[in-house]
């Protein structure tokens, strides 16, 4: 793994002020994301390590103003957050604000080492107010849109990093691939954090799905045993598609650069384990969430990591 200040030089950025702003960042991302922080560290290019946190963090911090409140007050903390983030692209961050040194990061990456990334941020922004408004999904339908919306925008801020040329002949199989990727992830993490979800008065598991299976919102929030067999059957039923649309991303990674492609099998492959946890826990999933094993996780960004050495050394 590079030093980050090897990172920070590959990348091009030497002003002292802006170096102290992405390091404010990258402590963020390790803290609140690190397998994500290690899996890209260890197998992307390190040019891309800065920009790639200015981004995690921006989505992180997003999702953090819009997460508590009714839809009323995400709504409007969603509004004064797109009217910051948009006038310090078009402008400049306020270096009074709190989320100065964020801003400062995003603009940076924005500008200088990915002109295309701004319109990205903006369809971000655009998308946000799906999930500050979301309490739920009635139909299959409504979680496709979400997925739209909002989900794979969030995705296309990192993906976009690596993604083959707008226009070119391989953007829209690169975006659909993503859009497969995103529909399976999203998908896993509602089933992993159904138990959490049901706390807080809202699932990602569409309603119409729930009355198929013979259930009802009531019976997952009550955690009643009635509900048991019927829970396992849905599980099985959402994990079968997740399974589908991991299928259908598996050509992602030819897609784009050879440097590019360790990290993208990695993405995959994490998936593939979470789940697997999701089918194990089945039913269980009523009573606590769950991760992909740590171990096999390691395991998997450790073959990567060879495979991108051997690749370097034959290209090198």
């Amino acid at each position: 793994m590079p030093r980050w200040s090897t990172a920070l030089n590959e990348a091009g950025i030497t002003d002292r002020s802006l170096r102290r702003a992405y390091d404010a960042q990258r402590a963020l991302v390790r803290q609140f994301a690190f397998p994500q922080y290690l899996a890209a560290r260890l197998l992307l290019p390190a040019r891309l390590h800065p920009s790639l946190v200015a981004m995690v963090a921006f989505m992180h911090e997003t999702d953090e103003r819009i997460d508590t409140g009714d839809p009323g007050t995400r709504n409007m903390t969603l509004n004064e957050w797109d009217r910051q983030v948009k006038a310090a692209l078009d402008v400049a961050p306020d270096p009074g604000a709190p989320d100065a040194s964020l801003l400062q990061t995003v603009v940076d990456t924005a500008r200088r080492h990915h002109p295309h990334l701004a319109a990205r941020v903006h369809d971000f922004l655009n998308g946000a107010p799906t999930e500050a408004n979301w309490t739920g999904f009635d139909t299959e339908a409504d979680f496709q849109a979400y997925i739209d919306s909002y989900s794979l925008p969030a995705l296309m801020l990192t993906a976009s990093l690596f993604a083959p040329v707008p226009e070119s002949a391989e953007d829209e199989g690169f975006r659909q691939g993503c859009r497969a990727l995103i529909e399976a992830w999203q998908r896993s993490d509602f089933l992993a954090d159904l138990s959490e979800d049901t706390e807080q008065g809202r699932i990602g598991i569409a309603r119409e799905e729930l009355v198929r299976h013979g259930l009802t919102f009531t019976d997952l929030h009550t955690k009643s045993e009635r509900c048991i067999p019927a829970l396992g059957r849905l599980v099985s039923a959402q994990a079968d598609r997740v399974e589908a649309a991991l299928s259908a991303c598996r050509g992602l990674p030819d897609l784009v650069e050879t440097p590019y492609r360790p990290f993208l099998r990695a993405l995959i492959s994490v998936q593939d384990l979470q789940l697997q946890a999701v089918r194990d826990k089945g039913s269980s999933l009523l009573h606590k969430g769950v991760h992909p094993p740590i171990a096999a996780t390691l395991r998997v960004l450790a073959r990567q990591y060879v495979a991108a050495k051997a690749q370097q050394r034959r290209t090198g």
